[in-house]
């Protein structure tokens, strides 16, 4: 297994953790691959109840990794190579996050840039690190927004706070992506892993199915109309009054007593 990703699990907590400080952990697509095989595995994994992502050292993640494998030259491309490569690619590592069926916690230690931003907003809660910062470095390279951006961003900050961010590639501190909703919350650095850890316990001991069925539902209705939204919260509710858990939840209301929730 690569030791770029290093894989853990704390009880019913997992943490997928970005290894390649030397780079501000650049992803490859090995680490792609990785990424995406585990949060799909926690997505049917009953003992895994809720998945923190970070990285080593300074960096948080400073998007694709561009240099060719191994350093050799660059191969040139055919028509269609780039976006089969984004589909592929960093496309469903991101939607890997948004869809992975347990709740996604971002622990950004440092520097998110390029893609390594929209990995960090993908997640279903974010916490920085006072340190971190933001940079949609594309412009600088005279990309295009890749991963998602152009779809994340606008839902979270509007059209023209997301062209402002994209158009110019500025650094944009934790506090102020905390100001403008990129961020739940900014800590000292040294509190961030133990913030992510409390938020993610807590996430763990929560309705397991309940949480997943309600980010479905919040992500959908981005996309939907209000009869829609409601057609799917009805059904969500309808399945969801199935489970152990809000079967436990009634009751405890009940019995004016907290419930214990098993995930189930």
């Amino acid at each position: 297994m690569s030791s770029e990703v290093l894989v853990a699990r704390e009880g019913p907590v997992l943490w997928l953790t970005l290894n390649r400080p030397e780079t501000l952990n650049a992803v490859t697509a090995g680490m792609r691959e990785r990424l995406v095989a585990e949060l799909d595995s926690a997505s049917g994994d009953p003992e895994v109840r809720a998945v923190v992502l970070t990285g080593t050292g300074r960096g948080f993640c400073s998007g694709a990794d561009l240099r060719p494998a191994g350093g050799g030259p660059v191969v040139p491309r055919v028509p269609g190579d780039v976006a089969r490569v984004l589909r592929t690619g960093v496309q469903r590592m991101i939607a890997a996050v948004l869809d992975c069926e347990k709740p996604v916690v971002a622990a950004v230690n440092g520097t998110a840039a390029g893609v390594g931003v929209h990995l960090a907003l993908a997640c279903d809660l974010v916490l920085a690190a006072e340190s971190a910062s933001f940079v949609e470095a594309f412009v600088r390279r005279g990309l295009v927004p890749d991963g998602g951006g152009a779809y994340l961003l606008p839902r979270l900050v509007g059209p023209q706070r997301a062209k402002e961010l994209m158009f110019f590639g500025d650094a944009l501190p934790a506090a102020e992506a905390e100001r403008l909703g990129l961020v739940n919350r900014v800590v000292p650095a040294e509190e961030l892993a133990g913030t992510a850890a409390k938020w993610a316990e807590r996430l763990a001991a929560g309705p397991t199915r309940a949480l997943a069925l309600t980010k479905h539902l919040v992500n959908a209705s981005l996309e939907a109309d209000r009869a829609v939204s409601f057609a799917a919260e009805a059904t969500a509710q309808e399945v969801n009054m199935t489970t152990t858990d809000a079967q436990e939840g009634v009751r405890a209301f009940a019995e004016r007593r907290s419930p214990q929730f098993k995930g189930r």
